[in-house]
């Protein structure tokens, strides 16, 4: 019986996917709701499950091919027999030394897509690794485990060697054996690569937000000292409570819910020639991630406490290492908050995250010499940039935002009285 393998539903907002790397190939056994590709959308990269056990008899689309929702892309035999065995590894350009013993990942069904890069990268033997993933998958940060317990204090890189008459140089001893090493051969290399589905997404919104927006950045400094006196004071309490570390964001993302609520229009979007007042609060996180900058989306965060915030952040940034977040994850938020200060960051104007109409960048705290009744005092503090879209947010209203939630983080008293 021959069963079609389609591309799963893409939400509304994603028109189309790439297909990145097949797993299985023609004629090669597949077992039920084992991996057979990863599909990469300008959000996040899904796996594709078999949907039957069997036999891959055809591929439609190969590594790199263009798909929309619902698109067949590969069929199985559910009573075929299989004609090829599991790939070995293909020769290269490049002589690898493997640094420990190998098992080609696509042989490990449970290994998430950012897990399955690092062990090709690092030679790791998968099958002697507990995955803590959904179902029992293998994540990145498993393999890391792996390798630290292991007693090393580093994920290994593979040496690459090129394979050529003269002396190595320098810079080829680390080139993925991927690349074309003639074409970065000599004295000044270069390496063409192809922008991610998700980086050219990026860079494409990041264009549109400039062009189509009037975006405006209005800054002040804040104390941080209140927020860290009280982080001090309740942080063991309440990681014991609530299994999770009392950081700084909580406190942010309060605070902001605080100004958003006296000033609704920078929780507004455009929407044609429509302003749209959104009466909830889905904050958008900015995270990193190794494919890039994802913002995840709190839904509801006004209807959240301190804990339940932190726990979704540190739920979040997990996710996003380990390839793990979902389409639902990033669609959709109503306000955007980004903190460049976890980097060094000192100042920034952060770009709006369309349809949104209001981003709030957050920089490192930093002892200065402030002016206090009159006297020099040393305090803790922060400088605050909003940038908003000065098409539907006057100066007024995003300075007073601004404002107000400087005024909640030096009282947070203020956030639990709802002043």
């Amino acid at each position: 019986m021959l069963i079609d393998v389609k591309v799963p539903q893409l939400s509304e907002s994603v028109a189309e996917a790439t297909l990145l790397t097949w797993h299985k190939r023609e004629g090669e056994r597949v077992v039920r709701d084992e991996n057979l590709i990863d599909i990469e959308t300008d959000k996040v990269v899904l796996e594709l499950p078999a949907p039957q056990s069997g036999v891959m008899t055809k591929i439609v689309k190969g590594d790199g091919g263009t798909v929309v929702s619902g698109e067949v892309i590969a069929t199985i035999d559910t009573e075929g027999t299989a004609t090829v065995v599991a790939p070995a590894p293909a020769s290269a350009e490049v002589a690898v030394a493997p640094v420990a013993p190998r098992t080609a990942p696509r042989e490990d069904p449970r290994l998430m897509p950012a897990a399955r890069k690092l062990a090709e990268e690092t030679g790791v033997d998968t099958q002697s690794i507990p995955g803590t993933g959904r179902g029992g998958r293998i994540t990145k940060g498993d393999i890391i485990q792996h390798l630290e317990t292991a007693g090393s204090g580093e994920p290994q890189q593979a040496k690459v060697q090129a394979t050529t008459a003269e002396p190595p140089r320098p810079e080829l001893q680390r080139v993925p054996a991927p690349v074309n090493i003639a074409q970065i051969m000599g004295d000044r290399p270069e390496q063409r690569v192809p922008m991610s589905r998700l980086r050219a997404r990026i860079a494409e919104r990041l264009v549109q937000s400039q062009a189509t927006a009037a975006i405006l950045t209005t800054f002040n400094e804040v104390n941080m000292q209140p927020v860290i006196d009280l982080r001090t004071k309740y942080r063991d309490r309440f990681a014991k409570e609530h299994g999770v570390k009392l950081g700084f964001m909580s406190f942010f993302v309060k605070a902001a819910i605080a100004a958003l609520k006296k000033y609704p229009v920078v929780n507004a979007s455009v929407d044609g020639n429509d302003i749209v007042y959104h009466g909830y609060f889905d904050i958008g996180i900015a995270v990193g991630s190794p494919r890039g900058l994802v913002v995840p989306i709190l839904r509801d965060a006004d209807r959240m406490s301190f804990a339940q915030i932190e726990k979704k952040i540190a739920e979040f940034g997990k996710s996003a290492q380990d390839g793990r977040l979902g389409i639902e994850d990033l669609t959709g938020g109503t306000f955007s908050i980004t903190n460049g200060g976890i980097f060094g960051s000192m100042l920034s104007t952060p770009i709006i995250n369309p349809p949104q109409s209001a981003i709030l960048g957050i920089h490192a705290t930093k002892d200065r010499a402030v002016v206090e009744n009159g006297q020099i005092v040393v305090r803790p503090m922060n400088y605050l940039a909003l940038s908003y879209d000065h098409r539907i947010i006057d100066g007024r209203e995003a300075v007073l935002s601004l404002v107000a939630i400087k005024e909640s983080l030096e009282e947070p008293s203020r956030l639990l009285l709802e002043l």
